[in-house]
């Protein structure tokens, strides 16, 4: 017996090996392999479970695509398919914001979804920029030396900064802290003097303060910033972002309201310390996120605390909802560019050396956060969420980001949710997480319950010690599961009796001489053959009561099984009524033989399995033999016959004519429109050889496919042309044309003559003759001489 099993294994083996790659198979099915009717649903939408009892008979697992349970035969009452639903909960319209009620701006508030794993769920949210809208900006200002005059101009730009932004909402407060560093070497002097007053007019350091809590009264800023001094410290960089932290996260002491936009301005013209630079002051405990003001607004654990990290602060402006800005002179944007890039909703933007343009930068900065609407999801761990919009009237892309917004406008998103598995752990079945404009505190809530069981799994529809399980097993979604020690689809077999040589006996195929179980396709479960699928990941399974059919190894035709015309059994076609042949290929009518005109394969061939066989010696071809490229055309074909009907000329004698050509029939004209709207009517033109005139006439099939010929009796002919006026013509022409070139060149030359002259005159004019002296002359020169003259007396 031992070694009976030994074999059986090896022979399974081989019987997998040996399909895996080969033949044609059906689309990969999602729902093979699975048990239960839970897993089934939450393995894909196209799965189904029966539960009907006279299914298991068919031999098909119970979860399976839903097109093979109904093709199977599976009651729709008894297919577990459950769908998804949504409630909306919450779905308060959006509006603007007025003195009887808040602004709201996104729509619905709060959705349960039960959804099925795997099946995403979508529905459309709206998002409207609000008119209004609260708005709460709180002003943290570096108040070390090098910011004094920042210091003056901002608090003579209080009132304006608040008149710019009334333009924009009604519903405005503002409020003023300031920072320099944690009060500790190398940061600040500790000096005693100093750590009194580190520069001329200074007051002591400090880390961070609350000065003036978000207030509507604006002349209140404008006080608060004039009575705030400046301090000092020794290095470059600043604490800047311990005022952060407690500038968030002290929503009390701030008065950050809920259902606001929140606005936090911080500027600076230095760089900034974060986690890690306290140890230079010993301070090694790392900062715990939380708010730490004393009564006098000032920070109480900047000397206990490390700095906060990138991280942390970027986590702490996202969950409360702060748009941060990041107002720095010029030689710092650069590093505030980078750090704005890992804080959600931040911007950084450029201040001017003594930030005059303070005004300018804040409404800037406000239109273009408030431009923009980017949706993000919170606490959606394992879940997928999706969204898809039109933004301003465009095309639906995937995106979660809409600009260039103003006051008023309305985007619309579709969101699609969906969940990959259900948690082992039922109490992790209802899952809330939240989708939420980035800087806004407003966010819709949703709740998905996941369905991750049927109805007919609950205790309520369990049938324990069921008859159907003879009585030693639990019914359940219409199989049994068996109580201990017995197995079988009905619990009908005694687990110590699995390997009996009688309960083998009976799945050995006693027509077979190999004798093996279940053909070495299945497995032998108490005397019954469970047929193996065909290849992994398949619903094909062998069949047949020793697993010797396979159903799916019939004849294909145009790539389907049996030709899409017959269903396959244990490996031959049985056929639909009206198709016949091995693979069902061979339709029994002749209707697709048959041509237009109703002439079986055109009379020039047989109909055989529905295709025409064209004739050897014929020229025609195609489906029904009705093409025929080297046949002449029918215009080609009957051009001798309209000139010898229609003209009495053309190649044919009377007698050929009359012989070939009852067919053609003369007429005074052809209506073109009438040609045009008939389908069957062919316009046909040839010129005539002998007059050089075209002539006209038509086709059509009639009857049993014979062609009709009308030919128009009268000839189109060409204007004769007058040779000797061409030849007159041209020849005046060119006597023309070269009159004309003669009076062009004796014009020129004329022209150039008299040039030439007139130049020659006035260079005859111009030429004097002057005779009366020659600078090269020297006149002869006389010279007398007496011998005697010199004598003395």
């Amino acid at each position: 017996m031992e070694k009976l099993l030994i074999l059986l294994g090896i022979v399974h083996i081989i019987a997998v090996v040996s399909t895996q790659g080969t033949g044609s198979d059906q689309v990969s099915n999602p729902c093979v392999g699975v048990k239960s009717c839970g897993e089934c649903i939450a393995t894909s939408p196209l799965c189904g479970w029966c539960a009907d009892q006279e299914y298991a008979k068919t031999g098909r697992d119970r979860c399976d695509m839903l097109v093979n349970l109904k093709a199977e035969g599976c009651s729709k009452a008894n297919i577990s398919n459950p769908s998804n639903d949504i409630d909306y909960v919450d779905n308060k319209q959006v509006q603007d914001g007025s003195g009887t009620g808040d602004a709201i701006q996104i729509q619905p508030q709060t959705v349960k979804i039960k959804i099925r794993p795997n099946n995403p769920e979508t529905f459309t949210m709206t998002f409207r920029l609000a008119e209004n809208y609260p708005v709460d900006l709180y002003y943290l200002m570096d108040l070390s030396n090098s910011m004094a005059d920042d210091k003056e101009k901002l608090a003579a730009l209080g009132n304006k900064i608040a008149d710019s932004m009334s333009n924009i909402t009604k519903n405005f407060r503002l409020g003023f802290g300031s920072f320099v560093d944690k009060v500790v070497m190398p940061y600040v002097s500790t000096v005693p003097s100093k750590l009194q007053q580190p520069c001329p007019g200074c007051t002591a350091p400090y880390s961070y303060k609350n000065h003036l809590m978000l207030d509507n009264d604006s002349t209140k800023f404008e006080e608060y910033v004039r009575k705030a001094r400046v301090s000092g410290n020794l290095d470059a960089p600043e604490g800047g972002f311990d005022a952060i932290m407690q500038a968030v996260m002290c929503k009390n002491q701030i008065g950050w309201r809920d259902q606001a936009r929140k606005m936090l301005l911080f500027s600076t013209d230095a760089g900034f310390h974060f986690a890690g630079d306290g140890k230079l002051g010993g301070i090694v405990k790392p900062n715990d996120g939380l708010c730490h003001l004393g009564n006098d607004g000032k920070y109480t654990e900047a000397e206990n605390q490390d700095y906060p990290s990138v991280s942390q602060i970027s986590t702490k402006i996202r969950e409360n909802s702060v748009n941060m800005i990041f107002a720095v002179t010029e030689d710092q944007l650069p590093v505030y560019n980078r750090l704005s890039k890992y804080i959600e909703g931040s911007e950084a933007t450029k201040l001017a050396n003594d930030s005059s343009n303070i005004v300018l930068v804040i409404e800037q900065n406000y239109k273009r956060i408030t431009s923009k609407v980017q949706m993000n999801t919170q606490f959606a761990e394992n879940i997928t969420v999706k969204f898809k919009s039109r933004c301003k009237g465009g095309d639906l892309v995937e995106t979660n980001v809409c600009e260039e917004l103003a006051i008023g406008d309305s985007v619309t998103f579709e969101v699609s949710v969906s969940v990959a598995d259900c948690p082992a752990d039922p109490s992790k079945r209802t899952r809330t997480f939240s989708v939420y404009p980035v800087g806004l505190s407003e966010k819709l809530d949703i709740t998905l319950d996941l369905i991750c069981e049927c109805e007919c799994e609950t205790s309520a529809f369990e049938q324990k010690a069921s008859p159907n399980c003879n009585g030693q097993g639990t019914l359940e979604c219409g199989q049994c599961t068996c109580d201990k020690g017995r197995y079988g689809k009905q619990c009908e077999c005694d687990g110590s009796q699995s390997t009996s040589d009688k309960s083998l006996a009976e799945c050995i195929n006693p027509n077979s001489t190999s004798n093996v179980i279940c053909s070495g396709r299945g497995e032998c479960v108490c005397g019954v053959c469970e047929c193996f699928p065909r290849r992994a990941h398949s619903a094909q399974k062998y069949s047949g009561k020793y697993c010797h059919c396979d159903d799916y190894s019939c004849s294909y035709h145009n790539n389907q099984l049996c030709g899409g015309h017959g269903r396959c059994s244990c490996g031959d076609c049985l056929c639909e009524e009206g198709y016949e042949g091995d693979a069902c290929e061979c339709p029994m009518s002749n209707a697709t033989c048959m041509t237009s005109g109703g002439v079986l394969c055109n009379g020039n061939g047989v109909c055989e399995c529905g295709v025409c066989k064209c004739d050897a010696d014929s020229h025609f071809k195609g489906p029904t033999c009705e093409e025929c490229p080297t046949c002449p055309g029918k215009c080609q074909e009957n051009k001798d016959c309209a000139l010898c009907k229609g003209f009495q000329t053309g190649d044919y004698t009377t007698e050929q004519c009359l012989e070939k050509c009852a067919h053609v029939t003369p007429v005074d004209s052809i209506d073109e429109d009438e040609v045009n709207r008939n389908d069957q009517k062919n316009m046909c033109q040839f010129s005539d050889e002998e007059d050089d005139c075209r002539y006209f006439f038509t086709y059509e099939y009639v009857e049993n496919n014979k062609v009709v010929v009308e030919v128009q009796k009268t000839k189109v002919c060409p204007e004769s042309v007058n040779i000797l006026a061409i030849i007159l013509g041209t020849i005046g022409g060119i006597v023309l044309v070269g009159l004309i070139l003669l009076l062009i060149w004796k014009l020129w030359t004329t022209i150039h003559d008299r040039r030439e002259f007139a130049k020659f005159e006035k260079e005859t004019q111009n030429a004097k003759w002057d005779t009366e002296g020659n600078p090269l002359y020297n006149p002869a020169t006389t010279t007398f001489h007496n011998p005697a003259f010199d004598q003395p007396n």
